[in-house]
């Protein structure tokens, strides 16, 4: 299967065009950012007319998987236009371009549409309320996917690992303050599912391998806080857990309006697929190993060099 991954420089993109397919053949797609990699690259800026149509003919894709967002949430809020052009009206010319096509997409969505505010676990029967800019338009994302292609597959998720820059997910945040003996906040009253961006790359694989349409939960399989996560990572790499204050995320002083309660279950993946799915511990492990092993160095080379 030819996959062609768009926003390949984004922390789920980049580490998925590194890892190893046997069988498949992975082209990343990005708008600049990065330089030389060990996989093939093809530049795009998707919200160019006929830039969707140009890169389905060169890349000759089976599949794609649409990683390419705007998803810092202050961003969102400062600039709902852009939001709205990259999280929502792109997503829908993809699909609909995808169709007459006949390839495959498996769009990236977010557990943030929801508020929440249920006491429980969201389904994807649950009804959606975004609390802000990001997740409204990733909203209105999944409604123009599946609107244009309902073959197409959505995936809700939330994810950690290690970035191009170093500071795009949770894990590198309380990695990079842990390491450096700085104290860092840890929300006690924000709960989700994180799993690690390899478990979920090897699951948005199998999803494509099964021709998955619709929505989906592509979360971890456990609910912890984010104050529990910072301290695991903490206990994981052998920082001092103290370090990680528990606070509420009504006292951070943040802009974008964050959900408390973001337990989504993952029933509806695991039978589609006929697995289990990934937790977080396992997804910590690895997120060290790979720490360990010099992954983030390595990825930092394939980033362009200015001039």
């Amino acid at each position: 299967m030819r996959i062609l991954v768009t926003g390949a420089s984004g922390l789920l993109g980049l580490n998925f065009c590194l890892m190893d397919w046997p069988g498949h053949t992975v082209i990343g797609m990005d708008r600049g950012t990065l330089g030389a990699t060990p996989f093939q690259l093809l530049r795009a800026e998707l919200t160019q007319p006929g830039a969707i149509s140009r890169l389905i003919e060169s890349a000759r894709p089976d599949a794609i998987l649409h990683t390419a967002a705007l998803a810092n949430l202050e961003a969102c809020e400062a600039d709902p236009e852009l939001a709205r052009l990259l999280n929502a009206e792109v997503p829908g010319l993809l699909a609909e371009a995808c169709a007459k096509s006949n390839v495959h997409l498996v769009h990236i969505s977010t557990d943030a549409v929801f508020d929440g505010t249920k006491d429980g676990i969201y389904t994807e029967k649950d009804a959606p309320n975004p609390p802000g800019v990001y997740s409204a338009t990733k909203l209105q994302g999944e409604l123009n996917v599946l609107s244009a292609n309902p073959a197409a597959a959505v995936a809700r998720v939330n994810f950690f690992g290690w970035s191009l820059g170093g500071r795009r997910s949770l894990s590198e945040f309380f990695y990079n303050n842990l390491s450096a003996g700085k104290a860092c906040n840890g929300f006690t009253d924000v709960y989700f599912c994180p799993m690690f961006v390899g478990d979920l790359a090897r699951t948005l694989v199998r999803m494509m391998e099964k021709g998955l349409s619709g929505l989906y939960h592509a979360v971890g399989s456990s609910a912890l806080s984010k104050y529990d996560f910072g301290v695991l990572i903490s206990q994981q790499f052998g920082f001092n857990s103290q370090q990680v204050t528990p606070i509420s995320v009504e006292d951070s002083g943040l802009i974008a309006k964050r959900s408390h309660n973001l337990r989504l279950s993952v029933h509806r993946l695991s039978t589609a697929l006929g697995q289990e799915i990934p937790g977080v511990s396992t997804g910590i492990q690895q997120f060290y190993t790979q720490g360990m092993q010099g992954y983030p160095q390595k990825m930092r080379s394939y980033q362009q060099v200015a001039g």
